[in-house]
């Protein structure tokens, strides 16, 4: 099949077009977003394959259908960024790829945590600059810290393993509860008595209306002072500006953060050259107890072997009209 390959970087390439001999679909890589302005781009293609910053809204999937787009095959697991109602009218179906290596995000933000907390980002700067001072990089011990952990599939699950075998207490709030979990020390709770008891909050749960600014001034108000929040999920989960007020009041003690609300006018991209026009970007920047990556969490070599693979299979079975078991619905 023809697939156009959206927002594409030179390692997604160089993964699809390994797998790709195994599959042989005929593939064009686009370093562009998937817009309404480059819908033009989809002529003659069968099928789109978008990551988390294409917007594929009502205007852009009418305009795909109409140049005889067939299937929307996501590289990511949310599909938040896709009108699944819109892509079903217009018969297009949504593949996504529900697991890559839940592990890889799971420690990157354990990665957040224990920089943070350990100011391992700075002592390493202090000492190219040759400053072996200790002033300042006071952590504590993540050893009996009770670990909040919101959402619970296979990432939260996997996180969850990696702090119980830190020695934290870790609390959960899902929707649904995984008794393998609760075998293994995970307490489920309501979000309100988890906002209360937890030192450290990480979000692992989708971007939905339910959830999204989840992380507001409300709920804040409900935690602990100086709590240590974790985000490698989806930005719409916290609201920026509420974060920075307590960020500046010192309720919120540390943040971490792979994902950012407006992300998709700077992720990804290199603006070293450039004036960021986004204010809270900026402002969260300048706090020193912040610390902000691009959206990497997924980025390893195992995830992105899965992700190629799996993104090439969810073709192949639409393809070869079996059953899509990646299939997203409305």
């Amino acid at each position: 099949m023809k697939v156009a390959v959206f927002s594409t970087k030179p390692y997604d390439q160089k993964y699809f077009e390994q797998f790709n001999e195994s599959f042989h679909h005929e593939l064009a890589f686009f370093d562009t977003n998937l817009n309404e302005q480059t819908t033009n781009l989809t002529r003659d293609f069968d099928v789109v394959c978008p990551f988390v910053n294409d917007k594929l809204d009502k205007q852009v999937i009418e305009l795909l259908a109409k140049n005889g787009v067939k299937l929307i095959a996501l590289r990511s697991a949310g599909f938040n960024n896709v009108d699944l109602n819109v892509a079903e009218a217009n018969h297009i179906k949504v593949t996504r790829v529900p697991a890559y290596s839940p592990q890889a995000v799971a420690e990157h933000a354990l990665a957040l945590i224990l920089t943070l907390n350990r100011k391992t980002h700075k002592a390493y700067n202090r000492i190219k600059e040759g400053n072996f001072s200790l002033n300042n990089l006071i952590g504590f011990n993540l050893y009996n810290k009770t670990v909040g952990v919101i959402g619970t599939g296979k990432i939260g699950s996997a996180f969850c393993q990696i702090m119980l075998g830190l020695g934290c207490k870790v609390v959960a709030y899902d929707v649904k509860k995984q008794p393998a979990l609760e075998d293994k020390g995970v307490t489920y709770m309501s979000l309100e008595d988890l906002y209360k008891r937890s030192d450290i909050i990480s979000l692992h749960c989708p971007l939905m209306p339910q959830t999204k600014h989840l992380i507001n001034e409300d709920s804040i108000a409900l935690m602990k002072d100086h709590v240590m929040i974790i985000n490698t999920s989806r930005g719409g989960l916290i609201d920026t500006e509420d974060v920075i007020k307590n960020l500046k009041e010192k309720k919120v003690g540390h943040l971490g953060i792979d994902v950012y609300e407006q992300e998709e006018q700077v992720f990804f991209e290199d603006k070293s050259e450039q004036i960021i026009e986004d204010d809270a970007l900026l402002r969260l920047i300048s706090f020193p107890n912040v610390l902000i990556t691009s959206h990497q969490a997924f980025l390893t070599d195992e995830a992105l072997k899965e992700i190629a693979q799996t993104v090439l299979q969810n073709i192949d079975d639409f393809k070869n009209g079996r059953s899509l078991v990646n299939e997203v619905k409305s």
